[in-house]
């Protein structure tokens, strides 16, 4: 095969590559999925706050496109399944990992 005009082969191609490297990836969340996942942190990290029963600083809320992960330290199971139960009932999660430890 014989390339007329290589130099546009070669524009082709640095187009092509660039765009590829713009693509998001299932591992890399968009602007709008971070500013969606911080909403969703905010709102479980309040309502873990708010209930007397958890001690809501003590445990650490992360949300990666809507899934939050619970992780640190309760006192008791039953508070560990209050949080998780707290997580899982908030809008906009799709999904809790429970990670909490009992000391």
């Amino acid at each position: 095969m014989r390339i007329k005009n290589l130099g546009q082969f070669i524009v082709g191609i640095a187009i092509a590559l660039s765009l590829a490297g713009c693509a998001n990836t299932s591992s890399q969340p968009s602007a709008g999925d971070m500013i969606d996942d911080s909403v969703v942190t905010a709102r479980v990290k309040t309502a873990l706050l708010k209930d007397p029963k958890v001690s809501g600083l003590a445990v650490s809320v992360e949300t990666f496109k809507g899934m939050v992960l619970l992780s640190g330290f309760v006192k008791t199971k039953a508070e560990s399944d209050l949080a998780h139960k707290i997580a899982h009932d908030t809008p906009g999660v799709s999904g809790v990992v429970n990670s909490l430890q009992i000391r």
